[in-house]
């Protein structure tokens, strides 16, 4: 968790930097900020969580045998 944390302390400088470049504008800026990092970061936490849950392992073979089944030799 903590390599979560410092990912997300380093997105919000980056997110905060580029959003203010781009609209000159601190509220949008300190908005985008707060709000677009920590849905990533959560959202980063279950990706690392479930990347390889057996399920996801079992729904990726299964969808390269089907789409190597379906592909011309």
């Amino acid at each position: 968790m903590a390599k979560t944390a410092s990912f997300g302390v380093l997105h919000l400088g980056t997110s905060f930097g580029v959003t203010y470049a781009l609209t000159c504008n601190i509220a949008i800026a300190g908005a985008v900020t707060f709000i677009e990092p920590l849905v990533y970061t959560v959202m980063h936490h279950f990706f690392e969580k479930y990347w390889g849950h057996p399920a996801l392992l079992a729904w990726w073979a299964r969808r390269r045998i089907s789409t190597e089944a379906a592909s011309p030799a």
